[in-house]
């Protein structure tokens, strides 16, 4: 406890980003307040803004600005006629794959993968809306872009039966990719490797 309240407030709230406890919040919060407050009062603007407008895209999945606004990467016209369907686990795997400058196709991100230990179905990752666009849309190939683990692997054979039964060629991203690796832990160059030889499924 310190002397003041509102500094145990904030130090508390620090502590709900991952990988910081007590000693960085503390550390954080005497930072902001001895040495950049206005830094804080713009991340704290930032913050509130992004919390209350970010929605996801109606599309992909992907995050956007605002609540039914398609996404950038949804909006471009060589994404939406490439016929490739890439799918990711996470925002931060669609960022990954773009840093690589390879891929120009256009993404379904889960926000996930099957878990039914955790009473993680297909409806909690999307799978649903996934079926339905590939039903509607034209789309060839549906690459599988998914962490190379247990789980992972149960939901690329899942999407794998609904592409199939819509005889839409399958792909996963192939060498370089670690086994229980995620794809954020992946340098850019082995990335766009393994994305430039996937192989069918």
């Amino acid at each position: 406890m310190s002397s003041s309240a509102l500094l145990d407030n904030l130090i508390e709230a620090l502590q709900v980003m991952p990988g910081i406890g007590p000693v960085s919040a503390t550390r954080i919060a005497y930072h902001l307040l001895d040495r950049n407050r206005n830094g804080g009062i713009e991340l704290s603007k930032a913050l509130s803004d992004a919390l209350n407008n970010i929605a996801l895209c109606p599309v992909c999945r992907n995050y956007t600005d605002h609540k039914d606004t398609v996404c950038a990467l949804c909006s471009q016209e060589k994404r939406k006629n490439s016929a490739l369907l890439c799918v990711v686990e996470s925002p931060s795997d669609v960022e990954a794959i773009e840093k690589t400058g390879t891929y120009y196709g256009s993404y379904f991100v889960l926000h996930g993968h099957l878990s039914p230990i955790d009473r993680i179905g297909p409806a909690q990752i999307g799978l649903d809306e996934l079926r339905e666009r590939l039903e509607k849309e034209h789309i060839e190939e549906v690459i599988l872009a998914l962490s190379q683990t247990v789980d992972g692997e149960v939901t690329a054979s899942y999407i794998t039966s609904i592409a199939r039964k819509l005889n839409i060629e399958v792909s996963k991203i192939a060498q370089g990719v670690p086994v229980g690796g995620e794809l954020t832990s992946v340098d850019g160059n082995t990335l766009a490797s393994s994305l430039n030889f996937r192989h069918k499924i």
